[in-house]
């Protein structure tokens, strides 16, 4: 069961550039049940969002934060996840330019587990959060998630696993589970459903609310919960209803049955 409910900040970028706005959709997302906060590009200053989330009894467990701030400054990174209270520093994706050759990615792996030796050293866990650009296979056979999950040190990086973007690579959201047990702090839940593109004709992906869409939640939950995952967190990245305040609740509502 689900003991915390989260949501990530992309989902809500656009009432965060106003500070009397955020306010307001932060206040509505606590009285829906919302008490945990996933960073994506904060929209305000580092400072004032950890006011935000303070004062509507939100808990900051993670980020999407600047890769280049956190190989070359992570002294300042460190600080400022201090002062929001988590040690999960984390990015979106692997660069693009990076992710087009195998060595590009090869390259990135050593990149990436070199830092967070650093950051180990300092009782933080770098978090790598996939697409589903990583199940492409890069070298012909093996995918960019197997070379993920092959060499990134587990002790020093955890995945923030999709359901959408494992479900829209082809993958199995259970067996992904299942083999990435221990590497998982932070879990996404983001639904995929199917529709007709009046254009091409094509039967197309694409991103809705929880529970409004094709993904089977009773298996994905349960596995979550007993492998230990902490952190279940709300996200949707288009095609609101009508906008991400709305569909936030849509979510929560059909999550209530999973709540402890």
């Amino acid at each position: 069961m689900i003991k915390k409910l989260g949501f990530q900040l992309y989902t809500v970028r656009d009432f965060m550039t106003d500070p009397d706005i955020a306010d307001t959709a932060f206040k509505k997302l606590s009285a829906m049940g919302y008490s945990e906060v996933h960073t994506a590009g904060n929209y305000m200053s580092d400072e004032a969002l950890g006011e935000l989330c303070k004062k509507h009894n939100m808990t900051i467990i993670g980020s999407h934060y600047d890769y280049d701030k956190i190989l070359n400054d992570p002294e300042a990174t460190m600080a400022v996840h201090d002062a929001w209270g988590t040690k999960n520093v984390g990015i979106g994706g692997m660069p693009r330019e990076i992710r087009e050759s195998l060595a590009g990615v090869k390259g990135f792996i050593e990149e990436f587990n070199r830092a967070a030796e650093i950051y180990a050293k300092h009782g933080f866990r770098l978090t790598y959060h996939h697409h589903n650009f990583e199940f492409a296979r890069i070298d012909g056979y093996k995918t960019i998630m197997d070379l993920l999950y092959e060499n990134l040190d587990p002790k020093n990086t955890s995945f923030v696993l999709d359901t959408c973007w494992i479900s829209a690579g082809g993958g199995d959201i259970c067996a992904w589970l299942e083999k990435c047990a221990g590497r998982v702090d932070i879990l996404h839940l983001k639904e995929m459903a199917l529709k007709k593109d009046k254009t091409s004709n094509n039967f197309l992906h694409y991103i809705t609310e929880v529970g409004n869409g094709n993904i089977a939640w009773d298996p994905v939950i349960k596995k979550a919960t007993e492998l230990g995952i902490n952190h279940f967190i709300v996200e949707q990245d288009t095609h609101f209803t009508p906008n991400a305040i709305a569909s936030l609740k849509m979510s929560a509502d059909f999550l209530k049955k999973y709540m402890a």
